[in-house]
């Protein structure tokens, strides 16, 4: 893999769907993904998966600090997200009705939902952080992902 850092946004789906079209196995998949959007992303503290078992969110893979190991749905960003099935971006966690705190330094989040799978999480200690690019790209990654799963 070259220097994820100096692509642009249609590079970087490139090399997701390059990695993804590679494995099989869904954790590897994921684990993978993870970090490529991670180390893509500037400014993100938190990149990883929650995956659906029954009306829960279970941590799956994902960089970055130990996480909360399950999320109700509805609850959160996370659960809300996954409930609505619509990507959220919060500016300011604090003032998120229900955030679920698992990192007390996370200030902003964009979580998108694969239908029917989990969802998507980032979190950053910069407040507004994600903006409508992060979910334009984010959104495409989630697709590439769901052709796959």
């Amino acid at each position: 893999m070259e220097d994820i850092k100096t692509a642009d946004d249609g590079q970087f789906l490139e090399t997701v769907s390059a990695w993804i079209s590679r494995e099989d196995h869904r954790v590897t998949v994921l684990a993978n993904l993870s970090s490529l959007i991670y180390h893509y992303l500037d400014d993100v503290s938190w990149c990883g998966f929650y995956l659906a078992e029954g009306d829960d969110l279970y941590l799956g893979p994902f960089q970055g600090k130990p996480a909360c190991t399950l999320i109700p749905k509805g609850r959160g960003v996370c659960g809300s997200a996954y409930e609505s099935g619509k990507t959220l971006i919060v500016d300011d966690v604090l003032s998120f009705p229900g955030h679920i705190a698992c990192d007390s330094a996370s200030r902003s989040e964009i979580v998108v939902p694969l239908r029917g799978f989990g969802v998507l999480d980032l979190d950053s200690t910069k407040e507004a952080r994600f903006t409508q690019r992060e979910k334009v790209l984010l959104e495409k990654t989630m697709e590439i992902l769901s052709s796959v799963l």
